[in-house]
């Protein structure tokens, strides 16, 4: 589908503008989801993942990270492919938007979005187009994976969230500043999980050199008759 000239995809115009405009432009049957992909255009991939991600910023949430982790991990991997718009099955396409809904939508993006629009720039443009949206992708997928465990969503969602709006804005610093904390909460996880690892390998050698498998195979025959 052509795109009207006013939907056309220029980092340098609000998207919060831009999904208002969808719902202005939706007639009584609202708008299909392929219908809205197109005016996104390329922005549908970072608007998509941090519409999904600014939930997983409450500490300690449960249950809704693992269900959003799902559709992060196939949107960024459609992003490292390379896709420029999201894919979905024709069925999906399909489905309509309900005109109030668009219109939820575009409060709750003048309301909770604006913040990204007053930060952030189109600037260092390599960091957010090409290679550099790849390596995002990457991280994204990374950094969802540890969103995925239970009492860790909120700071690689907060890294979500700032490589997304980066990719919206075609702002490379913001995307430069979501894999930094992403990839210090993998490392900080990484040594974490080492260290359980060393630690238990070293407690098993100790009890080992105390005489505990002694003992261990004292009580097996006497338990085990």
């Amino acid at each position: 589908m052509t795109q009207p000239e006013h939907y056309r995809d220029d980092p340098d115009r609000s998207f919060v503008n831009l999904v208002a405009m969808m719902s202005r432009d939706a007639g009584p049957d609202g708008l299909s989801i392929g219908e809205i992909l197109d005016r996104l255009d390329e922005r549908a991939f970072g608007i998509i993942i941090l519409i999904l991600a600014i939930p997983c910023l409450v500490p300690a949430l449960y249950g809704v990270p693992q269900i959003v982790g799902i559709p992060i991990i196939l949107l960024a991997g459609q992003m490292l492919l390379g896709r420029h718009e999201p894919w979905l099955p024709a069925s999906w396409l399909r489905r309509r938007i309900s005109r109030e809904w668009l219109g939820r939508m575009a409060d709750f993006a003048d309301k909770r979005m604006r913040w990204v629009e007053r930060l952030s720039k189109p600037r260092l443009r390599l960091l957010a187009s090409g290679l550099g949206e790849r390596l995002a992708a990457v991280m994204m997928i990374l950094a969802t994976l540890t969103i995925i465990l239970p009492m860790t969503n909120s700071v690689p969602s907060l890294g979500l969230a700032l490589m997304a709006a980066g990719l919206i804005q075609r702002d490379g610093l913001f995307v430069l500043v979501g894999e930094a904390v992403a990839l210090g909460w993998i490392t900080a996880l990484a040594a974490v999980a080492l260290g359980l690892a060393f630690g238990a390998t070293w407690a098993i050698s100790l009890f080992d050199r105390v005489g505990g498998q002694a003992v261990l195979d004292w009580f097996g025959a006497l338990f085990g008759g």
